[in-house]
């Protein structure tokens, strides 16, 4: 009885150990499984940004959107179907994330090269670090192993991506929520070196806030009216929004801030030494912001058995 005791003991250890090792993430998952991955990944990036720049931006964000709600598992990437309503239409998301078809892209080389193998979850999340790098950004290892959702949540989308109108204690709150620093959330958000944001999330900004230069407001409000031009486009940093290093900090210096969330990094709070030594110094911004991005990939990924491993992003298999 003692023998079959032990025996069950370390079988029971054993299992608890391999399911350990399932759920964590690691560089290199897909070695020989799918050992060209991040070079498939790579050369589909390649060809977006050298069509449009912009996309860079637009895929680290589409990245963001997915891990804050439910963690990072492609649930961003799901269409509506009759039983569920997806993220995409959500408040922070519709008419605003993008790049979907640049997902569908890799994954259709992906699939080619190793079918049924590589979540969707991954992809974006390979796709996200290509982007910044394409752009001049520091590159970081990837951990992979994740599985995709079967679901996606429109409240979760709705109530835990901080939204432009979020004040300081608003951001460090809901960073907070999913693990990450306060410090974690200010270089983050220097993500904002790159991309565009919509007149809707900047107007009430430029038009009502006092803690912004007057000459900038005057000069966004120029192609943002009080009312219509809600996808008016403006540059989230006025001087290299192709471009990933430091001056969104030291817009925020100056008060350039195109959002209201990020001039709250810069507003007499607790966040105004860390802007000054970013601003001062791109290389403390750039490992600060791999952490945050390493931090934020690891966000309660499905591993293991949990999830699917989904053969077109868009739809449940």
């Amino acid at each position: 009885m003692a023998s079959f005791r032990n025996h069950f003991a370390i079988i029971l250890i054993a299992s608890i150990l391999v399911s350990f090792a399932n759920a964590k993430l690691s560089t290199n998952f897909y070695d020989s499984t799918c050992p060209n991955l991040q070079k498939i990944v790579r050369n589909e990036m390649i060809a977006a940004v050298n069509k449009e720049q912009r996309i860079g931006a637009s895929l680290l964000r589409l990245f963001f959107h997915d891990c804050f709600v439910n963690g990072c598992d492609a649930g961003i990437l799901l269409d509506d179907t009759k039983t569920f309503t997806g993220e995409k239409t959500a408040g922070p998301n519709n008419n605003s994330i993008r790049g979907f078809q640049v997902i569908d892209n890799i994954k259709t080389r992906v699939e080619d090269a190793c079918p049924a193998t590589v979540s969707c979850a991954d992809i974006l999340a390979l796709a996200a670090r290509a982007g910044v790098v394409l752009l001049g950004g520091p590159t970081w290892e990837v951990l992979l192993g994740r599985r995709d959702a079967r679901t996606a949540s429109f409240n979760g989308a709705n109530t835990q991506i901080p939204p432009p109108s979020s004040n300081l204690s608003g951001l460090i709150s809901s960073f907070a929520a999913k693990g990450l620093s306060a410090r974690d959330m200010t270089a983050l958000s220097g993500g904002h070196t790159i991309g565009q944001a919509r007149c809707f999330s900047f107007r009430n900004h430029t038009y009502n806030d006092t803690d912004i230069d007057q000459d900038f407001a005057a000069e966004r409000r120029a192609d943002c009216p009080f009312k219509g031009g809600d996808d008016n486009l403006a540059p989230l940093d006025l001087q290299t929004p192709t471009r990933f290093e430091n001056n969104y900090y030291k817009n925020l210096l100056v008060k350039r801030g195109l959002l209201h969330s990020d001039q709250e990094l810069f507003n007499e709070g607790s966040q105004d030494g860390l802007v000054r030594l970013y601003s001062n110094n791109e290389g403390a911004f750039r490992g600060d912001f791999v952490n945050g991005m390493i931090k934020m990939g690891n966000i309660s990924p499905l591993t293991g058995t949990d999830g699917e491993i989904r053969l077109n992003c868009r739809v449940v298999n």
